[in-house]
């Protein structure tokens, strides 16, 4: 139920909020639906983000006069409501203007990054009215409280993005790899609990005993898990050497580098997934065609990122003409053969252990 105006006026006083809580919905539709606008003026990058900066902080601003307005009786009269709801409305729109001045030619990741801390701001603007007009009018709520800390938290972030496509495909990319890394040691770790992988899932009294042998792997299970983990160690082998390469070798200065960068990241952004596919078909009680399957899913997206690498090492023009060698130059051959070697391996073995479930 949302709050009651009182005796302080009539219940007009809160519609401003209520418009501006519609205001803000479309807002944040258009940000997410948006495109670039398209300019004939040179994009100037430290005025974006000191202008971009401006406009979260303004943000910032307007939430906490929005909240303190309503921490206590009385309820603001209509017109106070109105300027209110007016500041806050302003920023945001300032805010996502500065977006909209973000050209594609510096990055779609750079400009997805963007995108949503704007959007971030939008939807926890969206959340402190919501809790305004739902919560009764006593003293400032826990809610109300959360509620504006997370648009503090969501403002401040700004001076925490990436400010060019190199930065925001390295930030992407060890985003990655933090989750492949994750699922590699949960896996090692449910490989060395005395055979049985939910042994840290308190027992409970009512369903008896674990003595399922659901819950352990057999052990045709256990020779194919050697090769599936080796292609997990591989994802993640080559997502540590990617970013290593990109850190080193990458560029953001011409529209052809920064669309580089944006494929690799594209691509990459298959792996994490690909893996915690496989690393759940893995469990117990194990289908070993569906760990075949989901394994030739990963080495699919793994050999599809280390061709991309051998083409821009060997600057194959001929053969992918978009891509030159400012990532990983010829020097980093090296790895790349290793890893296709090993994916090919573990691949070859996981067939072998599974030729029967054909």
């Amino acid at each position: 139920m949302e709050r009651e105006p009182g005796a302080v006026g009539p219940a007009r006083a809160l519609e401003p909020l209520r418009h501006l809580r519609e205001a803000l919905r479309a807002a944040l539709s258009r940000i997410r639906e948006g495109e670039s606008r398209e300019s004939s003026e040179t994009f100037e990058q430290q005025r974006f983000w000191d202008t971009l900066g401006q406009t979260f902080k303004a943000t910032s601003q307007e939430a906490t006069k929005l909240s303190l307005a309503f921490s206590r009786p009385p309820l603001p009269s209509a017109e106070d409501c109105q300027k209110l709801s007016d500041g806050v409305q302003n920023a945001v729109l300032a805010a996502a203007a500065v977006y909209y001045w973000l050209p594609k030619d510096q990055g779609t990741t750079l400009r997805k990054m963007v995108r949503d801390a704007t959007a971030e701001v939008v939807e926890g603007m969206i959340q402190l009215t919501d809790v305004i007009l739902s919560t009764p009018l006593q003293s400032l709520s826990q809610e109300q409280l959360i509620s504006t800390g997370s648009i503090w938290e969501a403002c401040e972030q700004i001076s925490h993005l990436p400010q060019d496509n190199q930065a925001a495909v390295l930030s992407a990319m060890s985003a990655y790899l933090g989750v492949v890394r994750d699922a590699v040691e949960e896996m090692e770790q449910a490989q060395g609990e005395d055979q049985d992988p939910y042994s840290d899932i308190m027992e409970d009294e009512e369903l008896g005993s674990r003595g399922n042998r659901d819950t352990y792997w057999s052990e045709a299970d256990r020779k194919l898990l050697g090769p599936c983990m080796g292609l997990m160690k591989a994802s993640k082998a080559c997502l540590k050497k990617l970013l290593g390469a990109v850190k080193v070798h990458g560029k953001a200065d011409t529209p052809e580098q920064v669309a580089q960068l944006d494929d690799l990241a594209d691509i990459t952004n298959e792996i994490s997934p690909s893996v915690d596919e496989l690393a759940l078909s893995m469990y117990p009680p194990m289908n070993q065609l569906a760990v075949r399957l989901n394994a030739a899913k990963l080495a699919s997206v793994l050999k599809k990122v280390l061709e991309i690498t051998k083409y821009l090492q060997t600057d194959q023009v001929t053969l992918l003409p978009f891509w030159a060698s400012h990532v990983c130059p010829p020097s980093e051959e090296g790895w790349v053969q290793f890893l296709t070697v090993a994916v090919d391996h573990n691949m070859d073995k996981i067939k072998d252990f599974t030729q029967s479930e054909l």
